[in-house]
C-alpha cells in the first residue's frame, strides 16, 4: 500500500481513502482528525525533478495519496512562482533589516486563483479515484469556488453552503461551474450547520474542514516547493489566517521531510495575520502571551462577536482550529499580528504603484502584515521571508474600486 491513514487521537491504522470515506471520515474511536502516512519515507530529488510538469500532482505524484495518475484532475495549479519582491526588501532596509523576501503568488494558480486550488485539485482527484459522485462543504467563498471548479471537471456533483454575506463574485463563479449553492440567512456557523444536515440526511460526503487530510496533504507540498524553488527553507512564513489549514500543512510537510532524513531543516517562524474586524486568534494569543502562556492556554479562546469585516473569506469568528495552530506558532518562535482593515486600500495602492498588480483583500492582510512585522521587530537580519498570498482581486470589485479611488 502506497499510504495509510492513521487516527491522530488513538493511533489506529484506518486504511486508505476508500476505507476513510466508507467510515464517514471517522475513526472507530469517533475522532475525525487523521493523518496520511506513506509506506516509504522518501525525499524528492529537488535538483532532478522534471521541468515539464505544470501541476503539483504530476510533479509530486509519488508523495501524494493517489494510486493512479489517470485520476489527476488539474488546471495547472501548485507550481506557482515564489517571486522575489525587492520593494519589500527595500522597506525592510528602512528599518535597518537586511533580508530576502519572496511572495508565493496563489493568484497565478490555474483554477480559481486562490490558495484553495491545490486542496480542491487533490480532493477532486482522490474523490474521482474512489468513485465519489456527490460532495458538499460550507465556506465563505474561496473554498467553495475552488471546489466547484475542480469537482465539475471531475464530473462530481457539488453543493456549496455559504453564509449570507458571501460576495456576488463567488456566487456567480460557483453557478458558472454548473454547481449548486445554498445561501444561509445567517453567518458561517449557520452555513456549516446546514451543510452538516445536508450531509446527514442526503448521505453526501462532506469536506472534513481545516484538518481534512486531503487539504493537509495537498498544501504540505509548499514545503517541497520551497526546496525546489529557493533551495532552502524560509526562516519566516507569513499568511493571513482564518481557519489555519496552511500552517498545519506546512508543519506536516516539514515533519515528512525530517522523517525521511532531512533532519537539518528548521521550521520557520510562523507570523500569522488577522484584520482587526475579525481577529479572534490574535485576541486569544495576546491574552495568553500576557499571562505567560498558562496551563491549557491554547483552549482559552472566544468567538468574535459583531463581526463587521468586508473580507468575507476571512470571517472565521469562532477559531476552532486555534488549539492546533497556536501551539505551532509558539513552537516555531513566531507570533500573531493584527492589521487595520481600514488601511488595506492604502496598501493596495502602494502595491499597485510599486509592483503594477493588485491582489485581493485577504492577500493584502498578509502584505500589510509584513510592514507590521517590520514595525514590531519580528523580522531579523539575514531572514528569508515567504509571504503566502491568498487570492487575486478578481472577485473583490469593491476592494478594487476603493483602491483606484485613492
Amino acid at each position: 500500500m502506497k499510504y495509510q491513514i492513521i487516527c491522530k487521537k488513538c493511533g489506529k491504522v484506518i486504511g486508505d481513502f476508500k476505507t476513510w470515506f466508507e467510515q464517514d471520515q471517522k475513526c472507530e474511536c469517533g475522532s475525525t482528525y487523521a493523518e496520511v502516512e506513506y509506506q516509504e519515507n522518501t525525499i524528492p530529488d529537488f535538483e532532478r525533478l522534471p521541468k515539464n510538469k505544470k501541476d503539483f500532482q504530476s510533479l509530486y505524484f509519488e508523495f501524494l495519496p493517489l494510486k493512479s495518475k489517470e485520476n489527476i484532475v488539474t488546471c495547472g495549479e501548485g507550481l506557482i512562482p515564489m517571486e522575489r519582491w525587492e520593494n519589500l526588501e527595500k522597506a525592510a532596509k528602512q528599518h535597518g533589516i537586511d533580508c530576502k523576501v519572496y511572495v508565493y503568488r496563489n493568484d497565478l494558480n490555474g483554477g480559481s486563483g486562490t490558495f484553495k486550488d491545490i486542496s480542491a485539485a487533490l480532493a477532486a482527484s482522490v474523490l474521482k479515484e474512489n468513485g465519489i459522485k456527490n460532495y458538499c462543504l460550507a465556506s465563505t467563498g474561496n473554498a467553495g469556488v475552488a471546489f466547484a471548479t475542480y469537482l465539475a471537471k471531475a464530473g462530481i456533483k457539488f453543493t456549496e453552503f455559504a453564509p449570507s454575506f458571501i460576495d456576488e463574485g463567488s456566487i456567480k463563479s460557483i453557478q458558472n461551474a454548473g454547481q449548486n449553492i445554498v445561501i444561509s440567512k445567517g453567518g458561517y456557523g449557520d452555513a456549516k450547520a446546514e451543510a452538516a444536515d445536508f450531509q446527514k440526511n442526503g448521505k453526501v460526503l462532506i469536506s472534513g474542514g481545516n484538518t481534512d487530510p486531503l487539504r493537509i496533504e495537498s498544501k504540505r507540498t509548499m514545503v517541497f516547493e520551497c526546496l525546489r524553488q529557493l533551495g532552502k527553507m524560509p526562516t519566516v512564513y507569513m499568511q493571513a489566517v482564518a481557519g489555519g489549514t496552511s500552517p498545519l500543512a506546512f508543519e506536516k510537510g516539514f515533519n515528512d521531510l525530517q522523517k525521511a532524513g532531512l533532519t537539518d531543516l528548521k521550521l520557520p517562524r510562523m507570523l500569522l495575520v488577522q484584520q482587526d474586524e475579525c481577529d479572534p486568534m490574535v485576541t486569544a494569543w495576546e491574552k495568553a502571551k500576557a499571562n505567560c502562556f498558562p496551563q491549557d492556554w491554547e483552549h482559552q479562546y472566544e468567538a468574535k462577536k459583531n463581526v463587521k469585516t468586508q473580507i468575507s473569506i476571512l470571517t472565521a469568528a469562532n477559531p476552532g482550529n486555534y488549539p492546533l495552530v497556536a501551539p505551532l506558532v509558539k513552537k516555531s518562535g513566531g507570533d500573531y499580528l493584527r492589521v487595520k482593515e481600514a488601511d488595506l486600500p492604502n496598501y493596495g495602492k502602494k502595491m499597485l504603484h510599486e509592483k503594477g498588480i493588485l491582489l485581493g483583500p485577504a492577500s493584502m492582510v498578509c502584505y500589510a502584515g509584513f510592514y507590521k512585522a517590520l514595525e514590531e521587530n519580528k523580522i531579523h537580519n539575514g531572514d528569508c521571508v515567504l509571504l503566502n498570498t491568498g487570492e487575486s482581486c478578481e472577485r473583490a470589485a469593491w476592494f478594487k474600486k476603493e483602491v483606484l479611488s485613492l
